[in-house]
């Protein structure tokens, strides 16, 4: 998707921060920005969830649980989406937590489809070949 070029102007200690993470990030300024607006975007339009560094990157997660919303999905989807039985396998989380995790993936089905899938495509021996740690000692 094309972007379309607006000036902004930001706070003096908002311009060192987002450039400190361009820095650490490796990523450009504008690429940085553009993530975190998006980030703030679906965080306002979901209460209950954050953002957080994970294995595969920057994924959304339940506010609290440090549980990544894909995998309520793909418990829920497994379930037939029945929530009451979704309630039983995440006994721990409360009734607003589901409701964030399935309101996000209401609003936002393909980010959550792609990491589905993402996670369904590793295999035992794929696990072993990229994680040797991971395998049983010999």
């Amino acid at each position: 998707m094309a972007g379309v070029q607006k000036s902004l102007r930001l706070p003096q200690e908002t311009l060192r921060e987002i450039e400190r993470m361009a820095q650490d990030s490796g990523k450009d300024f504008s690429a940085v920005t553009k993530d975190l607006l998006e980030e703030a975007i679906k965080m306002r339009r979901c209460p209950g969830i954050v953002f957080a560094e994970g294995m595969s990157g920057r994924t959304a997660r339940v506010a609290g649980s440090g549980i990544e919303v894909w995998e309520i999905i793909a418990t829920y989807q497994s379930l037939k989406k029945d929530t009451g039985r979704l309630k039983k396998s995440y006994h721990w989380l409360s009734a607003e937590q589901l409701r964030a995790a399935l309101a996000f993936y209401s609003a936002y089905p393909e980010e959550i489809d792609r990491q589905i899938e993402k996670n369904q495509r590793w295999s035992q021996e794929e696990i072993r070949k990229r994680y040797p740690f991971m395998s049983p000692p010999a």
